[in-house]
């Protein structure tokens, strides 16, 4: 986060949030991610990305759960704030479209964060469950390898075996 305000072009503000592994890794989760995963909607913030690499030995990829699973009614209202440095303020993006994203992928680490967000809090799993039951069957048009029912499901067996 620190290398990242110190490249940021000067003169502008930008909000950047955490996804998926950075999020376990900041929050205290887990000690390591594979990757660190980005999203800031002005790329001009990420000029330096290759040297910030490069320097820091660490991959970094683009995305947010919207890239993978539908978007839930709220999430922009649902950032948390990590802090600011220089021009830069950090969030961890939306918990409860982060936790969609996991849940659906399934894996074993992204379901061992997926218990984390509800075991610290993070997102509360009845208010999760009603916000996907929220998406619109049309919102997965979208997403040619999910269908509504599959992802109630995969929810509704990680909420019932947690």
């Amino acid at each position: 986060m620190k290398e990242l305000a110190r490249t940021s072009p000067s003169g502008k503000t930008y909000r950047v949030f955490l996804v998926g592994g950075g999020t376990a890794v900041q929050a205290g989760w887990r000690p390591s991610t594979i990757d660190v995963d980005l999203y800031c909607d002005r790329k001009e913030l990420f000029r330096d990305i290759q040297g910030i690499k490069d320097r820091l030995q660490l991959n970094v990829e683009f995305v947010r759960p919207e890239d993978f699973v539908p978007a839930l009614d709220g999430s922009a209202n649902r950032h948390i704030f990590i802090q600011k440095v220089g021009s830069v303020t950090f969030y961890h993006y939306d918990p409860y479209a982060q936790l969609l994203s996991k849940v659906v992928r399934g894996f074993s680490r992204d379901l061992r964060d997926a218990e984390s967000f509800l075991s610290t809090g993070m997102v509360d799993a009845e208010c999760f469950r009603a916000l996907v039951q929220q998406i619109s069957d049309a919102a997965y048009t979208r997403y040619p390898a999910l269908s509504q029912q599959s992802v109630l499901g995969a929810v509704d067996d990680f909420l019932m075996h947690r």
